[in-house]
């Protein structure tokens, strides 16, 4: 199941964003209540976080694996957004129950958002 994707605003078709693909799988299913609350929690710091342009979520629930795609302005406000509340302490409660996580960031012009899954999942050398 894949979330659309959400435009937090418009893009410069001319300029460059940064792409991350986060990919996020959990050791046990009773944990996946708690990670879709701490999702929504973190959703609503995505439209606030200033440097976020946009971003989906791609759940495959029965193999407890999920993967999220953001695109950023730069480094810089990404980097802003995982250090402020409510993700610092998300990253916090979930890394006991999480299994190898992975990450994956790219350059992506502003002519190619949203970013497509397919492509991501390529980059990101993930099963989709």
């Amino acid at each position: 199941m894949d979330t659309p994707w959400t435009s937090f605003r418009a893009v410069d078709k001319g300029r460059e964003y940064i792409a991350l693909l986060s990919y996020l799988p959990l050791k046990s299913y009773s944990k996946i209540p708690l990670f879709m609350r701490f999702t929504f929690q973190i959703q609503r710091q995505l439209k606030e976080s200033p440097g976020a342009v946009g971003y989906s979520l791609r759940a495959k629930l029965l193999r407890r694996e999920f993967w999220t795609l953001s695109v950023w302005d730069n480094t810089q406000a990404l980097m802003a957004f995982v250090g402020k509340l409510p993700h610092g302490e998300v990253m916090k409660a979930l890394t006991p129950h999480m299994s190898k996580t992975k990450f994956t960031q790219w350059k992506i012009s502003g002519s190619a958002v949203p970013p497509s899954w397919d492509d991501a999942a390529r980059r990101g050398s993930l099963e989709s």
